[in-house]
């Protein structure tokens, strides 16, 4: 919890001198009582007291004027709130090891399917993008609020030879930053942008990873990467079986690389928690909410409570 005024603190001095005061005269009050010789005229000339009551009447009234003044100082928590601009590309390796059925159906039809929840997943308000890379990097649509056109375009993704991890990230930085030039005005801020790259398999071809990290990186967008399948994939190629083992150390590279997160998918199940788990990072940040009027609040129900117990107890406001 932060504070907008924290110079309104001070009052909380105030409170404490308060609370020293009354307990110097409630020890004030007791060396008197013990002063006094004849006990039975002091009972009959002064009133017997609440007692603990009257303390718990001074308690209750010393926790509203606190509570009271932590709002004055303008009390603020974190909170989570949707972005109200943001642009996400969407990059899904094609290359023929996607094949492989280590995740039911394939990595690819799977990878799809997330891919379409994904997209239901973000707030209205992101721009998403898809690129294809296999051979090269194909972007097949542009950032975009329309999500049909990015679910239509992810159902008809085809296996491709090759794979070009590097050309895959270029393509989505090239589309995030004609995206960014047509659609933010001179004076405004870019909008926060992030990779969402899907692969399976070692970069075969096109520019290195590690160039495509660097761009990535200048840029200012996050690449959060998903290493696809098992260790222990397989594809057939011209009746030979070939093992297709995720590639963690690049993936991992990449992300830690360009500050996105990493994640592994062995399962559709565990490939959807990945998917939430990045939309929720891209579709919300923290911002600090007032909270003064729960405070302001909290106070006054507590000096009211003060008050009432003062009057049902004593009959007056004392």
């Amino acid at each position: 919890m932060h504070f907008r005024s924290p110079l309104w603190l001070l009052i909380l001095v105030a409170v404490a001198a308060v609370a020293l005061a009354y307990l110097l005269v409630q020890l004030r009050r007791r060396r008197f009582v013990a002063r006094f010789s004849n006990t039975e005229l002091l009972a009959s000339v002064v009133p017997r007291r609440p007692g603990w009551r009257r303390h718990l009447t001074f308690a209750l009234l010393l926790v509203a004027l606190t509570v009271l003044s932590l709002g004055v100082a303008g009390p603020t928590a974190s909170v989570r709130v949707p972005q109200e601009k943001a642009t996400v590309m969407l990059a899904i390796d094609v290359s023929l090891s996607m094949q492989a059925t280590d995740v039911l159906p394939s990595r690819l039809e799977a990878a799809q399917q997330a891919a379409e929840e994904f997209a239901d997943l973000l707030p209205k308000r992101i721009n998403l993008g898809l690129v294809k890379f296999g051979r090269a990097g194909n972007v097949l649509v542009p950032p975009t609020l329309d999500r049909d056109v990015v679910k239509r375009a992810i159902a008809g993704l085809q296996l491709e030879q090759y794979t070009a991890i590097g050309e895959g990230v270029f393509a989505c930085l090239d589309a995030l930053n004609t995206f960014s030039r047509t659609s933010t005005a001179p004076e405004e801020k870019p909008a926060p942008a992030r990779v969402v790259l899907l692969s399976d398999g070692y970069n075969t071809v096109g520019r290195k990873v590690s160039e495509a990290a660097d761009a990535a990186k200048k840029a200012g967008t996050p690449v959060s990467t998903i290493a696809f399948g098992t260790d222990g994939g397989t594809v057939e190629v011209q009746g030979t079986v070939q093992a297709v083992p995720s590639d963690k150390v690049t993936l991992r590279g990449l992300a830690q690389s360009t500050g996105g997160s990493f994640h592994t998918a062995a399962s559709v199940e565990e490939l959807k928690t990945v998917y939430k788990d990045i939309g929720s990072q891209i579709g919300y940040t923290t911002a600090q909410r007032d909270i003064s009027w729960r405070f302001m609040l909290a106070g006054l129900l507590l000096a009211m409570a003060a008050g009432a117990t003062s009057l049902l107890w004593s009959g007056r406001l004392s």
